[in-house]
């Protein structure tokens, strides 16, 4: 497929991917929007022009919102339906390639427009499944010979987080506080947290609402998963390891989570699916899925100082998660657990078998024990005052790519 709008060949917002996002035009008018190269485009006004007009299931203008979860929640026919049409619209050929007004009054340059969050997120769910991570974790924290936990490889591990909290990328937010226990000292002390970490995640949105008691099976799971975002889950390292047991995370996660701007549909990730690791040993049957259920997205991270240089610390891929995302929602829902549109559920970090693609600074520099050497000559063994973490992914194959765009945050000192 070629389009008419021009855009660079590793661009992640080919004519291919077609994204949704909420974003701010002329600095007071908000609408649900697409995006293809550098151009984003009004969806809102698209509607009012009719090019949504054949759609069955579209009875108003949903664009000209604050959220997409009304546009979501229409069902992947109408979800579908609608990328479709703009893919078509977009093409080199199409009547809207002519049509100036349209053009004038619908796209803007990427630059002009503010993003929003894309989502409301009722609810947030955190899970914990790249085997990597969690061996490292369990190396570090646990016994090396015994690190993953006995009940690791017979369920999606998660825990449930704090919507509230979850801003879209180029958020700032203050380091936080908390109380802390140095191994040195006999009683807990209370300041700003002194390992301050990111974790490299996805998460996948939900398209639908179901009743307490309803589940959704791992065969029906696609159909309720609207697309997925880049996911930073930052971490206080100091702090979550004096309060998680016996309840795991609570304040070294619940104050910042920063995630990208644009939803990438599972239709757009379609061409990258992949195998995913073998499972051992075998799952129960409610987790049992059928085909290519990983996708394979290249994920970067970077520091970037105050007024330095990007700096690329770590280079993964999502297709090293062991638990899917259908397993994922099968297993939150088996018990009758209810599900709202829009509600966003992580991947945990994700991690690689070598040192250069794992997830989180905690195992870059192995708690703290072997410091990342940044290009201006600092060093870093968590995540400095001022530092901004820069997360994008991106899938490519045969002439196709389809990526995230990035996600990030800056860390201002403690208030």
């Amino acid at each position: 497929m070629k389009s008419f709008i021009q855009y660079p060949d590793n661009s992640d917002f080919s004519i291919y991917n077609i994204p949704f996002g909420v974003g701010v035009f002329n600095k007071e008018y908000i609408a649900c929007c697409s995006r293809i190269g550098d151009m984003v485009i009004d969806l809102a006004t698209l509607y009012d022009y009719g090019f949504f007009d054949e759609i069955e299931g579209i009875d108003e203008n949903i664009f000209e919102v604050f959220t997409l979860n009304e546009f979501i929640e229409l069902g992947k026919p109408v979800t579908k339906a609608v990328r479709l049409k703009l893919q078509e619209i977009l093409g080199e050929n199409s009547k809207l390639a002519g049509d100036k007004k349209t053009i004038e009054e619908c796209f803007y340059d990427f630059n002009q427009v503010q993003m929003m969050m894309p989502v409301h997120v009722p609810n947030y769910t955190d899970f914990y499944s790249s085997i990597e991570h969690a061996t490292n974790v369990g190396k570090m924290f646990r016994d090396p010979a015994n690190a993953l936990l006995p009940n690791w490889k017979h369920l999606p591990v998660g825990y449930h987080g704090r919507a509230s909290s979850i801003v879209v990328s180029g958020t700032e937010f203050h380091r936080p506080k908390g109380q802390t226990k140095p191994v040195a000292d006999e009683k807990p002390i209370f300041g700003p947290c002194k390992q301050l970490d990111f974790e490299l995640e996805m998460a996948f949105i939900v398209n639908k609402n179901t009743e307490m008691g309803d589940s959704i099976s791992t065969a029906e799971a696609e159909d309720a998963i609207f697309g997925m975002v880049l996911f930073n889950d930052w971490s206080a390292r100091d702090i979550q390891s004096w309060e998680y047991v016996p309840l795991g995370p609570f304040l070294g996660k619940n104050f910042c989570s920063t995630i990208s701007p644009w939803v990438v549909t599972l239709e757009a990730l379609k061409p990258f699916r992949t195998e995913s690791p073998k499972q051992e040993p075998e799952v129960l049957d409610y987790l049992k899925f059928e085909g290519q259920q990983n996708f394979d997205i290249n994920l970067r991270v970077y520091i970037q100082p105050e007024n330095g240089k990007e700096n690329l610390i770590s280079q993964s891929n999502y297709k090293f998660m062991y638990w899917n995302m259908l397993q994922q929602l099968a297993h939150h829902t088996v018990n009758g657990c209810n599900v709202e549109v829009g509600d966003m559920y992580a991947s945990g970090t994700i991690s690689g078998t070598d040192k250069s693609s794992f997830g989180s600074m905690l195992e870059l520099t192995w708690r703290g024990t072997e410091p990342l050497q940044l290009s201006d000559g600092t060093e870093r063994k968590f995540i400095n005052d001022n530092d901004t973490v820069i997360m994008r992914g991106y899938a490519e194959k045969e002439g196709m790519r389809v990526g995230f765009g990035e996600v990030r945050g800056k860390v201002l000192a403690a208030k």
